[in-house]
């Protein structure tokens, strides 16, 4: 995954008024959490926002970032990043589009914000953790008891760290529900409220006001080493 700084643009539009963010692409990998906290120590991430496109990744690595994230009391969007052509040499400014998506293990990612915000048209989209080189062939491959004590061990780290979150218990139920072979199921707008996967019904600024629709947490999950939800 990696991490950008952004600043809104076109300079002349916003004014002194304009925003910025932090863009995060890309596969959740071993070493993510590392290089978030390598980033962190270049600029001044607390209290910032996080912009995320991913099509997911490591279940171990989700959790280790997740965890970070709160750390910075950061809020956590779902949004894909333009980059707008420099002016007289100027450094490049951004625009923060909405029509992005948030894929298996970045659904859990996105609830390591403080505050979550997911436009109307983001998908956030769930399935089952499965083992990484297994899940492209999930029917045909065979398993061994190890593997599967892994997953199930995976699976209930993400329940702990879903309800350290402040997510839903139902969250990680809607994702079991979906095998590696089946389409990723789209979480619906009263499904990301009601799951705790949306906080906040607007975007930066102090006012951001409660989800309307939010209901309290019942659950939730955290896990570790080679599962990951099918990419």
């Amino acid at each position: 995954m990696r991490f950008e700084w952004r600043t809104e643009g076109p300079a002349e539009r916003c004014g002194q008024d304009c925003r910025t963010w932090i863009s995060a692409t890309g596969v959740i990998a071993e070493s993510t959490a590392r290089d978030f906290e390598a980033f962190a120590k270049l600029h001044d991430v607390r209290g910032a926002t996080l912009a995320l496109d991913s099509e997911g990744g490591s279940v171990v690595a989700a959790l280790a970032l997740g965890r970070v994230i709160r750390g910075f009391d950061i809020t956590t969007t779902v949004g894909r990043t333009m980059t707008l052509p420099p002016v007289d040499g100027a450094v490049p400014r951004a625009t923060l589009l909405p029509n992005a998506n948030c894929e298996s293990m970045c659904a859990f990612l996105l609830l390591g914000g403080v505050r979550r915000y997911v436009p109307p048209q983001a998908h956030v989209l769930v399935h089952m953790i499965w083992l990484g080189s297994k899940s492209k062939r999930a029917l045909e491959s065979s398993y061994s008891a190890e593997e599967l004590g892994l997953v199930q061990r995976d699976i209930g780290s993400l329940a702990r760290y879903t309800i350290e979150m402040g997510g839903s218990i139902e969250l990680i139920e809607t994702a079991l529900r979906v095998p590696p072979w089946e389409p990723m199921y789209a979480l619906s707008a009263d499904e990301l409220r009601r799951l705790r996967v949306m906080t906040v019904d607007r975007l930066f600024g102090p006012d951001m006001a409660p989800a309307t629709a939010a209901t309290p947490p019942s659950g939730a999950m955290a896990t570790s080493a080679q599962a990951q939800h099918n990419d």
